[in-house]
């Protein structure tokens, strides 16, 4: 492990870019820390997050993060295995691997309440029944800064609520979710807010949700057209130029399940049910991806994330007693005459083992 860590010291001076924020990574790490592909010791409960780096002059390095059921995480980054250079002739090869990357103190996450803004990832907890009559002693928003992999509060929301659902538009987290009306849970009304990025300051003006005429518990949420999208039973879409809430065509909610979603350029794709598809918003149809692309058997764990423009995809292959964790790297030709879309895998590898109880759940893009 140590004459792996000097090889990789040696070349951090030829490096620069996104070359030197990985080294710089991966160097701190630990001889317990293992950068190959052995299973590495997590604990069994665990929660897998996943984000990409995106330097505006190099592809983007991409890291996932472990996490047990309390704080205390384990994150990991996609770097080169030890003693392999990236020619064009290996990009296709199994030249990568995640390496773990020591991230003090993180606090609880999940799925929904997780979403990048720069280069900062933003951790939105929700209050479970047993907190919500506690006194929180700490802000319910934490940041996470990418380039030092450290952890800092930010404001909390204007309220506590019981489940929520973020998303980014024009580097604003919009978040819906519901909080608990009066004594009983028999009542829970829905809730708008927005923080803006860069003020670091909640909206004070109160959003009205009641024209929605649905139910934002254990909604999901996607930005795209300028808009903050929200599918439960039904989709709306709120117009923030407008002030209005808007009813979508139930066609976009077959498949927007934003576990298995990300938006690449004002597009959104889906992984639901095993198939890579894109939305069609000026038709109202859900299309498939065109292309080489194998399809995924309908419970397959799959999750999608901007990579520089191209789709990443993450997926899961269960083994006995272990689980390997799949990355592929997949270029887009849109083809507007025909309107298509078609992918390109450009290369795929399996890049980490975990026991068979861990499952990946989220991945995001982040700017350096």
């Amino acid at each position: 492990m140590s004459s792996s860590l000097e090889k990789k010291k040696k070349r951090k001076k030829k490096r620069k870019g996104k070359r030197k924020t990985s080294t710089a990574t991966t160097k701190k790490l630990s001889p317990s820390s293992p950068q190959s592909t052995t299973t590495p010791l997590l604990p069994d409960d665990l929660l897998l997050s996943c984000f990409a780096r995106v330097s505006r002059l190099y592809y983007p390095t991409f890291s996932l993060v472990s996490k047990r059921s309390h704080p205390c995480s384990l994150w990991y980054t996609l770097c080169l295995k030890p003693n392999q250079t990236l020619t064009n002739e290996k990009k296709k090869s199994s030249v990568y691997v995640l390496a773990t990357v020591p991230v003090p103190s993180s606090p609880r996450s999940h799925f929904p309440g997780l979403v990048a803004v720069g280069c900062n990832i933003y951790n939105i907890k929700k209050s479970s029944y047993l907190e919500e009559k506690k006194e929180e002693l700490s802000s319910n928003v934490s940041v996470l800064d990418c380039r030092t992999h450290t952890w800092r509060e930010a404001p909390s929301l204007p309220m506590k609520l019981l489940t929520l659902s973020a998303s980014v538009l024009d580097e604003k987290i919009h978040v819906a979710g519901c909080y608990k009306d009066g004594g009983s849970w028999n009542y829970l009304k829905n809730t708008f807010h927005v923080f803006d990025t860069k003020t670091q300051i909640w909206d004070s003006e109160t959003i009205p949700c009641s024209e929605t005429k649905c139910s934002f518990f254990n909604s999901r949420s996607a930005c795209i057209d300028g808009k903050f999208h929200v599918k439960t039973n039904k989709v709306v879409a709120y117009n923030s130029k407008e002030a209005r809430w808007d009813l979508v065509g139930q066609e976009m909610g077959e498949y927007m399940t934003s576990d298995f979603c990300c938006v690449i350029e004002n597009i959104l794709y889906s992984a639901s049910h095993g198939v890579l598809r894109w939305y069609d918003s000026e038709v109202s149809m859900w299309k498939q991806l065109q292309g080489g692309l194998r399809n995924f058997s309908r419970d397959a764990c799959i999750r999608l994330a901007d990579y520089g423009g191209k789709l990443a995809v993450l997926w899961e292959q269960e083994l006995f007693g272990d689980k390997k964790i799949w990355f592929a790297e997949i270029s887009l030709e849109i083809h507007k005459i025909e309107r298509e879309i078609w992918g390109e895998v450009e290369w795929f590898s399996d890049v980490l083992t975990v026991p068979k109880s861990c499952s990946i759940v989220k991945v995001l893009a982040v700017t350096l």
